[in-house]
């Protein structure tokens, strides 16, 4: 059980969503998907598709479909099982979007200023950009605190918006003088947590860069694998004999450690066993090694996108299992504010 600064307690419990939007890739496994199977034996776990987030911007509707069950699939690819977990779509908890906007109600416009992800995904032009993607942040806030979530698996980009859900739960558990959600801690787990880009180890490996030989997507087949990660940017040295020599080396430093999440070793352990050979050695092992790791899981995800009725099934059993949780809690907010139920 977890204690808020307000001394109530709450049960262990994680929240954590992806958008269905674009392929996933290997540093959405790595950074992220991989690291909740262990949760569900210590948490009740909460793992969503956010597709209300992916509409913030533009997408096709048959690729929003398809993208949430390919993410679904994903999920249960990689170790994931919905009998242990709640997992569903977004849209499927009209919840979400009834505590976001009392969260919106509650969030102060000069807090939302600050969220520099705003700043870099609308571009130049904020005034073409939605207010849907202004206020994200205070969806993605209601998502956590609805669940009463304890705990959010988060890489390094999304620490200021956890920042913001922890002031939103702080500033309603104080104006209205209720203990009623906590102040949700972030987890950053692993040490993949941010796997760059194979043609520049100086960006975040990404779905929406322009050059697919720049990321591994978790639905690239064996050949393609291998083939990315021969033709990965490197520079002309030899690897280093130690962790410290890959400092101001960002390519050599990424693909160590990648072969270190795959192959569950530190990159002191990678180094002990590579260190002082050419990337002609070291890329066809990497390549060799994520082919044993992804290989099967692509498999899989092949076998139940190919019936879309199952995903779907397991979608909807979901969202019901988070509107047992969510109902009581909305219930418990409208409660607090004086709203008539």
């Amino acid at each position: 059980m977890m204690s808020d600064e307000m001394g109530a307690t709450f049960a262990p419990r994680v929240f954590s969503g992806v958008q269905p939007s674009g392929q996933l890739t290997l540093g959405n496994y790595l950074g992220a998907i991989r690291n909740f199977v262990p949760l569900q034996d210590t948490h009740t776990c909460m793992y969503c598709m956010v597709d209300l987030h992916a509409i913030t911007v533009w997408q096709e509707p048959q690729e929003l479909t398809a993208a949430t069950r390919h993410v679904a699939a994903a999920f249960m690819a990689a170790g994931l099982d919905p009998s242990r977990s709640a997992l569903f779509n977004q849209s499927m908890v009209p919840e979400h979007t009834q505590l976001g906007w009392v969260f919106n109600c509650v969030a102060r416009l000069g807090w939302l200023n600050r969220m520099t992800q705003f700043k870099e995904k609308a571009g130049k032009d904020r005034e073409k950009a939605s207010v849907g993607l202004y206020a994200y942040p205070t969806l993605m806030a209601a998502d956590i605190l609805l669940y009463k979530a304890t705990a959010v698996p988060v890489g390094e980009d999304q620490k200021q918006h956890l920042e913001l859900t922890r002031d939103i739960a702080q500033k309603f558990n104080n104006d209205w003088g209720r203990e009623v959600f906590p102040l949700t801690e972030p987890l950053i787990l692993g040490d993949a947590t941010r796997v760059m880009s194979l043609r520049d180890g100086t960006k975040k490996m990404s779905k929406s860069d322009p050059s697919d030989l720049s990321r591994i997507n978790l639905t690239d087949d064996r050949d393609t694998i291998a083939k990315k990660f021969k033709k990965a940017k490197t520079d002309p040295e030899p690897l280093p004999e130690t962790v410290e020599g890959l400092t101001g080396r960002p390519e050599a430093d990424n693909l160590v450690g990648i072969y270190g999440a795959l192959a569950g070793l530190s990159k002191a352990e990678v180094m002990a066993q590579f260190g002082g050979q050419g990337f002609g050695a070291f890329k066809p092992a990497l390549g060799d090694l994520a082919v044993e790791k992804l290989g099967p899981m692509r498999d899989e995800m092949e076998r139940m996108l190919a019936d879309p009725g199952e995903i779907d099934a397991i979608l909807r059993k979901g969202a019901e299992q988070a509107r047992e949780i969510a109902a009581p809690v909305l219930d418990e907010v409208y409660e607090v504010l004086g709203l008539v139920r």
